[in-house]
C-alpha cells in the first residue's frame, strides 16, 4: 500500500514535499519523476517484491509511460503471464508493473482487467495525457484539483494543499451534508475545488480537458433463489477472496470483533495458514460498548494469537490525529478505535484482513430493519403517531448504554419524522429542518437553502437496476455511506499507521454475487444477514452467528456528560468556524440538554467538535 501524488507541470521541490507529507502511507521508499509537463511522487509501503525493483514511479521498457500506484492487484500473476505471452518484458515481480504493461496492451480499458483495490495515475508521454483510475468499490481514495489548466492529484487532500496557489476555502454545501450525514458525500470534499474521483471511474486529462468514464456499476437482480446453491457459491467465492488476500511478503493478521463478518474471515484464514493468525480487537471500560468475550471465543476456537486494546476517553491527541489523517471532518464514532487498533496491529504485522462490507452487502445494519418496520408503523394514523406516540417517547430520557429498547425507540421515532424520500438512510441522518433553522447562522442558511438533504440518496435510489425496496436501499448505501464513511475511515486510519487493510467481502466478484441474491434472503422477516448466517453455520458457533451487532463505536454520549464535558464547552464556545456557521445560543442549549440527560445530542455535538479540530489543523495551524 502506498501514497501517490502528482501534477501537470515540473517542480521537483513541490512533488517531494507532497510525497513527504503522506510519508505515513509509505515509509519504506520515496520516489519521484519530473519532466516537461509532469511531476509524479510516490511513497512505498513494501508488501510484494521487497527489493529496490519495486520502487515507483515505475516505467515501461522505453520509458514513455510512467505510473504511480496505490493498492493491490490480486490477479496480477495471471495478467503477467498473459502479457508476457504478448511480448511484454518485466523487470520486477510487482503488480505495479503489470498495470504499466496492461495499459500498453489494452489502453484505458486495462482497468476492467484488474481485480483488487487500487488508485493509480499514468503519464503517457507519447499522447501527452494523464490517466487516473479508482477501483470499482472505492476502497482506495483518490483526490484531484482542476482549475485554469492546473491539475493536481493525490491519495490525500493535505498533499494537494501544499500548492500555495490552491486556496483553502470551506465548501458550504459539503458543510451542510457533513452535519447531517457526519461525512462529506462524493464527489465533493470540505475543501472548495478539491474533489474525489468516484468509485469505478477513470479520469483522462488531455489538451486541457478532463473526461470522466464510469467503467463499472453494480447491477442488482434476483436471479438465484435456491438457498443451498447460493450458500455454496457464497462460501466458495468468499474463501477464494480470502485466499487471494493472503498474498504477501510481509507478516499479516486480522481484525476480530467477534461478529459474524470478522469471525468468518478468521475462520477461513485458519484453514489456509500453517501458523496461528494474529488477531486484534478493541474494547472499553463500559461493557455495553465492548465485544471482548465474543472475540476471545473465536480466538480460542481457531487458535489465534490475540491482542486486546482498551480505549481511553482522555485521548484528545488521538482524536486530533484522526482528524488530521482523515483530511475532512468525519464524526464516525469508530474512527478513533480503528486508529488505535491499527496502531497496535502495526507492532506485529504489516497487513490485516477486515470484515468491512458484510453489513452493506447483506443488510446487516439496524436501519434496514427500521426502514422495513417503518412501513408497518405508518399504517397507524398520523395523528396518533404525532400527538401520542411521539410525545410519549420524546418525554423518556435517553439511557447511558449503547442501545437498549428506549434508545432504539427514540432513534426510530426521530428517524421516522424525517422526510420519506430519505428511505433507510433517514436512520443515519442526524439533523432535521426545525433544528437547522435554529442552529445554522443566517448566512449559512442563505448559502444552503436550495439543498435537499436526501437528494443524493434519492438519485441512487432511483437509478438502481432493480425495482425492489431493499435493493435500492443497498445500492444507495454501497455508493454513499460505505465508500465515503466506512472505507474512507479504514483507509486513512490504517495508512496513518503504515498498515495495509484488505477487505475480502468487497472483492467485486463477491459483491456482484451478493447483488444477485433476492432481498428476502438477506433480510428475512426481521432477521438481518439471513443468507450469510446460513452460509457460515458450518464454520461458526450459533451464538456468534445470531448475536446482536455491536461495532467499533465509542461511548461519546457518556464521555461528553463527564470526562469531556468542560473540554466540550471550551472548544465549542471559542471556535471561530462554529461562530461563523452556527448560532451560539442554540448550540449552548444543545449542550445543556445533553449534560442534563434529557436529550442525546451527542451526534450533533461530536460533529461540531470534529469540525473545530479540523478547522484548527487545516486553517489555523498551517
Amino acid at each position: 500500500m502506498c501514497g501517490i501524488c502528482g501534477f501537470n507541470w515540473s517542480d521537483q521541490k513541490l512533488i517531494n514535499d507532497m510525497a513527504e507529507v503522506i510519508s505515513h502511507r509509505g515509509p519504506d521508499q520515496m520516489g519521484s519523476f519530473v519532466d516537461t509537463g509532469v511531476s509524479l511522487g510516490h511513497r512505498r509501503l513494501s508488501i510484494i517484491d521487497l527489493s529496490e525493483k519495486g520502487t515507483q514511479p515505475m516505467h515501461n521498457e522505453d520509458e514513455s509511460i510512467y505510473i504511480v500506484f496505490n493498492g493491490e492487484i490480486y490477479n496480477y500473476v495471471d495478467l503477467r503471464n498473459e502479457l508476457e505471452q504478448n511480448g511484454h518484458i518485466f523487470k520486477s515481480n510487482t503488480d505495479t508493473e503489470v498495470i504499466v504493461h496492461a495499459y500498453e496492451q489494452w489502453g484505458t480499458g486495462c482497468v476492467t482487467r484488474l481485480r483488487g483495490m487500487f488508485a493509480f495515475a499514468i503519464w503517457d508521454s507519447n499522447k501527452k495525457q494523464f490517466f487516473l483510475a479508482r477501483d470499482r468499490i472505492g476502497i482506495k481514495p483518490l483526490y484531484y484539483y482542476f482549475r485554469s489548466n492546473k491539475f493536481v492529484f493525490s491519495s490525500e487532500i493535505k498533499s494537494i494543499l501544499l500548492d500555495n496557489e490552491i486556496k483553502r476555502e470551506i465548501d458550504p454545501e459539503s458543510m451542510y451534508y457533513f452535519f447531517g450525514y457526519e461525512y462529506v458525500p462524493a464527489p465533493k470534499t470540505m475543501f472548495k475545488g478539491i474533489n474525489k474521483l468516484m468509485p469505478g471511474q477513470t479520469l483522462l486529462l488531455k489538451d486541457g480537458k478532463i473526461v470522466f468514464k464510469k467503467y463499472w456499476n453494480l447491477t442488482f437482480s434476483d436471479t438465484i433463489h435456491d438457498e443451498k446453491i447460493i450458500s455454496e457459491k457464497m462460501f466458495a467465492l468468499l474463501k477464494e477472496s480470502v485466499k487471494l488476500r493472503l498474498m504477501s511478503d510481509v507478516p499479516l493478521g486480522a481484525f476480530l470483533s467477534g461478529g459474524i463478518d470478522s469471525s468468518a474471515i478468521v475462520g477461513l484464514m485458519s484453514q489456509m495458514v500453517d501458523e496461528p493468525i494474529k488477531t486484534f480487537s478493541i474494547g472499553y471500560e463500559d461493557e455495553s460498548f465492548s465485544e471482548y468475550e465474543y472475540a476471545r471465543q473465536i480466538s480460542e476456537l481457531f487458535g489465534t494469537e490475540h491482542k486486546e486494546i482498551l480505549v481511553d476517553p482522555y485521548s484528545i491527541d488521538v482524536f486530533k490525529k484522526a482528524v488530521w489523517h482523515l483530511d475532512e471532518p468525519m464524526s464516525e464514532l469508530s474512527a478513533v478505535p480503528v486508529y488505535l487498533l491499527c496502531e497496535e496491529a502495526k507492532k506485529d504485522v504489516t497487513v490485516c484482513l477486515s470484515g468491512e462490507g458484510g453489513d452493506e452487502l447483506f443488510a446487516g445494519y439496524d436501519r434496514f430493519v427500521a426502514s422495513k418496520s417503518d412501513a408497518y408503523y405508518r399504517t397507524i394514523p398520523g395523528a396518533i403517531r404525532k400527538h401520542i406516540i411521539t410525545r410519549v417517547v420524546n418525554k423518556i430520557p435517553p439511557q447511558p448504554q449503547k442501545k437498549g429498547l428506549i434508545n432504539i425507540a427514540k432513534r426510530f421515532i426521530e428517524g421516522s419524522e424525517l422526510p420519506i424520500e430519505g428511505r433507510h438512510m433517514r436512520w443515519q441522518y442526524f439533523s432535521n429542518e426545525k433544528e437547522e433553522q435554529q442552529l445554522y447562522s443566517e448566512s449559512f442558511k442563505a448559502k444552503t437553502s436550495h439543498l435537499k438533504p436526501f437528494g443524493i440518496i434519492n438519485d441512487y435510489y432511483q437509478s438502481c437496476s432493480l425495482n425492489d425496496r431493499l435493493a435500492r436501499e443497498q445500492y444507495a448505501e454501497i455508493n454513499t455511506y460505505m465508500v465515503d464513511d466506512v472505507l474512507m475511515k479504514v483507509d486513512k486510519m490504517s495508512m496513518a499507521n503504515s498498515l495495509e487493510v484488505r477487505v475480502p467481502y468487497l472483492d467485486h466478484h463477491f459483491v456482484e454475487l451478493s447483488a444477485s441474491i433476492p432481498g428476502n434472503l438477506k433480510l428475512k422477516g426481521f432477521t438481518t444477514k439471513y443468507i450469510l448466517k446460513k452460509t457460515m453455520s458450518g464454520l461458526l458457533p450459533k451464538n456468534i452467528i445470531y448475536r446482536k451487532k455491536q461495532g467499533f463505536s465509542l461511548p461519546i454520549k457518556n464521555w461528553l456528560r463527564d470526562e469531556l464535558k468542560e473540554y466540550m464547552y471550551d472548544q465549542l464556545n471559542n471556535s471561530e468556524v462554529i461562530k461563523d456557521y452556527f448560532d451560539n445560543y442554540y448550540l449552548n442549549k444543545l449542550m445543556e440538554q445533553h449534560i442534563r440527560g434529557t436529550h442525546n445530542n451527542s451526534h450533533r455535538l461530536w460533529a461540531l467538535m470534529n469540525l473545530e479540530w479540523w478547522y484548527q489543523r487545516f486553517f489555523i495551524d498551517t
